[in-house]
């Protein structure tokens, strides 16, 4: 990345050169008014603004799970699909989340992010429903399970 810092006018004698730079990572362009402006791709923006947006996120969910109650709906607000978990989930998928948002900034791409939350929210599916989630949750005998004949063939 360049420290080069173009001015506005810039941006019509030297425009290939300050998208160049732009498409490289970041151009910086001074406005008139001495504002620093920047331009970068839009994949990279949109990776800043859901990594902000999850850290916030995490950031509330470990105040929320220190507190030692469990949360309520009101206070998941937008996470509110997170209150089919207890306590020790709910700390289980903050450290997933923690992990997922490292990831996610060092590969630069939110693919570990986005498939980390789809497995958490498929699970949370899943628990709303009372038989499933007995089955999931229940607890489980030798004796619940038994041997399967191998189907005839053909």
């Amino acid at each position: 990345m360049t420290d080069t810092i173009f001015q506005a006018s810039d941006l019509a004698t030297k425009r290939t050169e300050v998208l160049s730079a732009a498409r490289s990572g970041l151009a910086r362009v001074r406005d008139k008014d001495g504002t620093s402006l920047v331009m970068l791709p839009e994949s990279k923006l949109r990776l800043l603004e859901v990594l902000s947006e999850w850290s916030r996120a995490l950031l509330r969910l470990e105040a929320l799970a220190g507190r030692g109650v469990t949360p309520s709906v009101s206070d998941l607000g937008e996470l509110a699909w997170l209150r089919v978990f207890d306590a020790e989930d709910l700390q289980e998928f903050i450290a997933d989340l923690q992990a997922s948002l490292v990831a996610a900034h060092a590969d630069g791409d939110v693919a570990a992010l986005e498939e980390c939350l789809h497995a958490w929210r498929t699970t949370a599916k899943q628990l709303e429903d009372p038989l499933r989630r007995s089955v999931l949750m229940g607890h489980h005998q030798p004796a619940d399970f038994v041997e399967a004949n191998r189907p005839d063939h053909e």
